[in-house]
Formats: C-alpha cells, structure tokens, sequence
C-alpha cells in the first residue's frame, strides 16, 4: 500500500498563544517546508515542541495527519483557516489513513523510514490554537486523530513524495481502533 506526502510541515517553538491571560510558548503552529526537509533521529530540521512531556521523544517524533480529513474539517469549522499543517501535523498525507497502519508499520519515504508508534490524543493547545476549549472533545468525537511515528532511519523528505506502508510483526489493531478504543 502507497501513499505520498502533500506538505511537510514544520515549526520551532517561539510562538505564543494566550491561555486565560498567560503565554503558552509552542511549536503547534506549523508552517509548509518547500523543497527537501532532513529527518533527524528525534525530529525533522527546524521543528520542535514547546510541551516536552506530551510531545516529541523518540516515540512522538513526526506528527502525520491525513489530507483527506481536512474536507471533514472545513465543513465542520468553516470559519478555521486550514492550510496544511493546521493540526500541528509534520507530514500532511494522501491516501495513508488511521485505519491503514499499525503500530510497528514501517513507512518508507524519500530516503528515510519512519515507525508507526500511535494516535495522536487531543490536548489543551490544540484546543487553544482553535480558540475553543470544546475542540478536544470535538477532535475525539470525530475519530480523525492521525499517527505519530518514531524515526528509523534518518534522510530526507519533501512534498510529492511517495509513500511506501510496509507491515512488520503480527497484525494487530489498527490506528483507527486503538484510538476508538482508548479512553481519555
């Protein structure tokens, strides 16, 4: 099964949203990267976390979100501007939904491999860069949570590139289940 990147999507963290008066300095604004991007053991260059303890680590890495969630979004929030890289994703995605991977999946792309790890769950700055403390219920409800990935050979990736699932180890439930299936 095959896929391929639409926008790889980075931020450092710097930026800063407001959470009931005080500052909350994140990387969630993420920004298209045109041209190749080098995948790092831990991160892609000029990306980071400003929340270290929910996010980043060798097993939340990479942030990928799939393109075809935004049509979902757009009818839902039609006043949210929604470039890619709006959910705070690395690697926007076509065609490599939660429903198609696994923890321990190998995702081939550009020259580097990355390792499907789990979903993504909603937290406060999510909601926050949505303006609605509603938004984690409403990111749960719709089941459209992505996957991080762990980095497993380093790279480079950029845009247009394809996407190569490759399953390893025993079947077991997928993105998509795991997230259903997990209580928050």
């Amino acid at each position: 099964m095959s896929g391929r990147i639409v926008s790889v999507n980075v931020a450092l963290p710097g930026r800063t949203l407001h959470r009931e008066g005080r500052p909350v300095v994140t990387g969630i604004l993420k920004r298209p990267v045109a041209g190749r991007v080098r995948v790092l053991p831990l991160s892609l260059e000029g990306d980071g976390v400003g929340n270290t303890k929910g996010h980043g680590g060798p097993r939340k890495s990479v942030y990928a979100y799939p393109s075809e969630h935004y049509a979902f979004w757009r009818t839902e929030r039609p006043e949210a501007e929604l470039p890619w890289g709006a959910f705070g994703e690395n690697l926007t995605l076509e065609g490599v939904l939660e429903a198609d991977v696994r923890p321990g999946d190998r995702l081939v792309v550009g020259t580097a491999v990355f390792g499907v790890t789990q979903p993504r769950f909603p937290c406060a700055t999510l909601a926050l860069k949505f303006g609605r403390d509603s938004f984690v219920k409403e990111f749960e409800a719709a089941g459209r949570s992505g996957f991080y990935l762990t980095v497993v050979g380093t790279g480079e990736i950029g845009a247009g590139d394809v996407v190569t699932v490759e399953r390893v180890g025993p079947d077991g439930p997928d993105i998509a289940t795991i997230f259903r299936e997990t209580p928050t």
